[in-house]
């Protein structure tokens, strides 16, 4: 199972950007090996808050189409999820409230891979993120 992160649908949908390509053929790569693909109902949440956010409400839509499209399913987010990511940012380091309730999810799921171009996934132990081509 892979784990697909907010920032590889905002890639796909998004302006020019070097990661707009790899996000795709990540993607592809990651299909075509049969993988399983999970996201999680923050990520969702992530996208909704950045548009909303930067004013740009008309890629809302096009995001969710594109991460909806290639997930196998969305993880709800549990209260045990929120307390384990409560415990990651207060002990495990410097992470994000959004990516220590991302590993929690991962964590409970058993995920071992994550499809992100956040580097802030590397410093988590067992953790392979794949980024590269």
């Amino acid at each position: 199972m892979v784990f697909i992160d907010s920032n590889v649908p905002m890639y796909l949908v998004g302006g020019a950007h070097p990661h707009k390509a790899d996000s795709q053929l990540l993607l592809e790569r990651l299909i075509a090996a049969g993988q399983r693909l999970i996201t999680d109902a923050e990520v969702l949440q992530e996208i909704l808050h950045r548009y909303t956010a930067i004013d740009r409400r008309e890629a809302i839509v096009p995001a969710f189409q594109a991460i909806l499209n290639v997930v196998d399913d969305v993880v709800p987010i549990e209260k045990a999820d929120v307390l384990r990511a409560a415990e990651i940012v207060q002990h495990r380091g410097r992470f994000s409230a959004r990516d220590a309730l991302h590993m929690a999810v991962m964590q409970r799921m058993k995920i071992k891979a994550i499809l992100s171009f956040d580097s802030d996934f590397d410093r988590w132990p067992g953790l392979t993120r794949l980024y590269q081509l």
